[in-house]
């Protein structure tokens, strides 16, 4: 049944940003606002709070997204918050992800990385990941500073791990098992 609501929502608000004309950079800014929510727990507390109206609860997203997301975003996240939906919005979007990556008959990978990712290097990223998987694929960059450095890409159940700490490890491993 959650499954199901999941779906019901990522596929409205994939219809919703469609028809305006904006579902590239709706679904991107949707994604960021997911994962920000994700690490910071206290604005995910005020978001969830059913004690909280809802009308407050929508006025914190217009505050913090104010000029920098497209209104269509915001009225997005509006609906999904003040329909007390908050607690999956990571869900929802994620799948608003899938749905649109297949549309454009791509994967989509997730991409870890200690610092933002220009064009340049998200196009390459793509590239190379489309070549290892042997399907079209889509990137959206996480920030995470646990990344020392490199990246680790999930595409589907498949990881690519090119941080540097695994890098070691492994060369740890290989120097270990020669002595």
């Amino acid at each position: 049944m959650a499954a199901d609501v999941v779906t019901g929502y990522a596929r409205a608000l994939y219809a919703a940003a469609e028809a305006e004309g904006v579902l590239a950079k709706v679904e991107g800014e949707l994604y960021d606002f997911a994962k920000a929510l994700e690490r910071r727990t206290d604005l995910r507390e005020a978001l969830t709070d059913a004690a909280v109206p809802a009308e407050r609860r929508t006025a914190v997203v217009g505050e913090l997204l104010a000029d920098r997301a497209h209104p269509t975003t915001v009225a997005l996240l509006d609906f999904v918050i003040g329909a007390g939906r908050a607690r999956d919005l990571g869900k929802i979007v994620e799948e608003l992800s899938r749905v649109a990556a297949a549309e454009r008959e791509h994967v989509l990978a997730e991409v870890r990385s200690a610092v933002p990712l220009d064009a340049g290097r998200r196009e390459r990223l793509a590239a190379a990941l489309s070549r290892a998987t042997g399907r079209a694929v889509e990137v959206r960059v996480v920030v995470d500073p646990t990344v020392v450095g490199g990246v680790v890409a999930r595409v589907g159940d498949e990881v690519f791990d090119g941080s540097i700490s695994t890098r070691l490890r492994d060369a740890k491993q290989q120097l270990g098992a020669t002595s």
